[in-house]
């Protein structure tokens, strides 16, 4: 009688690491069940973008624009971010009941996995945007050219990046459910912080100079750049440090999470 042995190393890796359009489907579908999702994806950024709507000082002009539309890509961007960041968070779920545990065992390269958590937190992103941007077409109150509408819309969806890298180090590092309950309210105050609720210039000196180091400060000032045309150097390198070092902390914790199998 013979026997036969099999090479592991014989075996071979999945195309892309194993990512492929069925998982992404799936994970799409998962996020669109989710009620809370939702919320935060559809119903919130269009809720705040109507609350704002109509007050004084609405046709303002700013840059080749008015005050509606300098809002408009506020809250499309705060939108985004949270839903963006809420997506990349899901792993902290997904530890807790042991699903990336059973992940590991598959065939599925980690960075692989990370990249379809990035897709679908872009494309729920995406969506807050596009909801955000609706409402401001109905309201008919923003103003601006519309090459600078879709800049807007571009550069906001590209700046979630930043936050969808947050959600994923914070899911990592926080346990279950845990981790939507302090990115929620965390973004809120970088928000505040930052000047997308509030126009820097009505804060007091000492606030804007914490402001200037706040992640939300330099993609807000990323986004809105087509409609100010202001663009300091030091937002762009604050969106850029901040992307970074949301990204490596994320590889880091993921590095280490995997390391346990």
């Amino acid at each position: 009688m013979t026997t036969s042995t099999i090479d592991p190393t014989a075996r071979k890796v999945p195309p892309l690491g194993g990512m492929n359009l069925t998982v992404l489907r799936i994970e799409l579908m998962r996020m669109l069940r989710n009620r809370r999702t939702i919320i935060f994806t559809l119903v919130l950024p269009a809720a705040l973008m109507l609350s704002f709507g109509g007050q004084a000082g609405w046709d303002d002009p700013v840059g080749s624009g008015n005050v509606g539309a300098y809002i408009l890509l506020s809250m499309a961007l705060y939108g985004a971010a949270l839903t963006a960041a809420a997506g990349g968070s899901m792993v902290a779920l997904e530890r807790a009941l042991g699903w990336s545990r059973q992940l590991r065992l598959t065939p599925l390269h980690p960075v692989a996995y990370i990249m379809m958590k990035t897709f679908v937190a872009l494309v729920m992103g995406a969506l807050a945007i596009g909801a955000v941007n609706l409402i401001g077409i109905l309201q008919g109150k923003a103003e601006m050219p519309e090459h600078i509408w879709i800049a807007g819309a571009a550069l906001g969806l590209v700046c979630t990046l930043t936050f969808a890298a947050l959600g994923v180090f914070v899911g990592y590092v926080v346990p279950g459910e845990n981790a939507m309950q302090i990115l929620g309210p965390g973004l809120a105050l970088l928000s505040f912080l930052g000047g997308l609720f509030i126009p820097l210039s009505q804060y007091a000196h000492a606030v804007r100079l914490i402001a200037y180091w706040t992640p939300m400060y330099g993609v807000a000032e990323v986004v809105r750049s087509p409609l100010t045309h202001e663009l300091p150097w030091y937002a762009v390198v604050n969106a850029v440090g901040w992307f970074a070092l949301f990204v490596a902390g994320a590889a880091w914790r993921m590095s280490k999470d995997t390391a346990r199998v």
